[in-house]
């Protein structure tokens, strides 16, 4: 039976993916600053789940939060970086604490994470990483800017250590949705979010990871899964459009003259 360990799994996206893994069969980890939440769902689903306090900006919180999920359950096979955190507004009016704390937690956390987990992932018999990225990684959006910045370093990380961890048989993966209908999202002040609007649920990107899992790895094997129309029409129209054309078609989705 292979686990999954999943950061930021209380609620939303995370809890999500533990539903439906532990669904599919798998040891399901659930690591959150929440811990009440983070147990009530682990006694939900039953006994192949664990649940723990997890502080994605701290090393050593993940350094002793890895060992007790791999001793409870024999191995690491996939880590699931989702944790983050979102503020939306004018750039220059959003404290800097909110930015400095975007920055803490969605890339300090996925960078300690993927360090911590390294060690597990090498020696497990099957290694997947999947990071939840954003399609505000395909072009940065405004009054998004510091989560987009975010995001972008997640496409790096994924791409680089994909490329990297190759040779120890470890797929290092994302998933790039569009605004999903979570609490991360309900009070969101950007204009972007009024022009495209929400078109999934955390269930719909739980899918997509598992997926990912699922896929036999070969050499077409994508680095990156786009989660919906939406995101694989706006990727795909970076990819083939000048650099000017995606400005001006940014400049239209944030209502930005």
């Amino acid at each position: 039976m292979h686990s999954i360990f999943i950061s930021g799994a209380a609620q939303g996206i995370g809890a999500a993916v533990a539903s439906l893994f532990y669904q599919q069969g798998y040891k399901v980890g659930i690591y959150d600053l929440n811990t009440t939440l983070a147990e009530q769902l682990a006694q939900k689903l039953g006994p192949h789940a664990h649940a723990g306090y997890l502080d994605v900006a701290s090393y050593d919180s993940w350094q002793t939060t890895l060992n007790d999920f791999a001793n409870w359950a024999g191995e690491i096979n996939i880590l699931v970086n989702n944790a983050g955190v979102l503020y939306s507004g004018n750039f220059e009016q959003m404290p800097i604490e909110s930015h400095h704390q975007i920055i803490d937690i969605n890339v300090k956390g996925m960078l300690n994470g993927c360090h911590a987990a390294f060690p597990f992932l090498k020696r497990a018999s099957f290694a997947r990483v999947i990071n939840l990225s954003s399609a505000s990684a395909i072009y940065g959006q405004a009054d998004l800017a510091s989560y987009s910045t975010s995001k972008f370093a997640v496409r790096g990380l994924t791409e680089s250590l994909d490329i990297e961890w190759h040779k120890h048989g470890i797929r290092v993966m994302d998933v790039m949705p569009l605004f999903v209908n979570t609490a991360m999202v309900q009070d969101m002040q950007a204009e972007s979010i009024k022009t495209i609007g929400v078109h999934l649920n955390a269930e719909d990107v739980a899918w997509d990871i598992l997926k990912l899992v699922q896929r036999k790895d070969h050499l077409l094997t994508p680095t990156h899964r786009l989660v919906g129309f939406r995101s694989q029409f706006l990727f795909h129209l970076s990819r083939l459009s000048p650099q000017f054309v995606n400005r001006l078609s940014n400049l239209w989705i944030a209502r930005k003259s």
